[in-house]
């Protein structure tokens, strides 16, 4: 497993689908990995879906779906981690910003933020991206 953070719309994707086409030895082309099947997105796709594709995007967006629909966070990241060990996360910090006034987004940040901190407890390599250049920090 990988994790990639950083803030919205910094990189994380490109960088991800880069690390995947290098980890399958480059026998894949870039239009493969970016087909919607290759990419499960946390804002829209199945759960089901982050269990198999070998990219993750918007980690948090999972998050925001499962507190909405009062599913177990932790079950889900368990599963994750036992039936996709090789995926690679992509999350936003949501933990830079103003403290939002809503109760429920305040728990969506909280709940994101432990989230990526057990997710980067798991994995083989984390790194934060800012302006589309990664650093590994683990």
């Amino acid at each position: 497993m990988i994790l990639i953070i950083g803030g919205a719309w910094q990189g994380k994707l490109t960088f991800a689908t880069e690390l995947a086409k290098s980890a399958l030895n480059s026998s894949i082309s870039n239009n493969e990995i970016e087909e919607e099947h290759e990419i499960a997105e946390g804002s829209r796709d199945s759960f089901e879906a982050a269990m198999t594709c070998p990219i993750i995007h918007g980690f948090h967006e999972y998050i925001r779906r499962l507190l909405k629909e009062g599913k177990s966070v932790d079950a889900f990241l368990e599963a994750v981690w036992r039936q996709n060990p090789d995926v690679i996360i992509t999350s936003d910090e949501l933990g830079c910003g103003i403290v939002p006034f809503d109760p429920a987004d305040r728990e969506w940040r909280e709940v994101s933020g432990r989230a990526s901190v057990r997710l980067a407890r798991i994995s083989r390599g984390v790194y934060r991206m800012v302006c589309g250049i990664a650093t590994q920090i683990k």
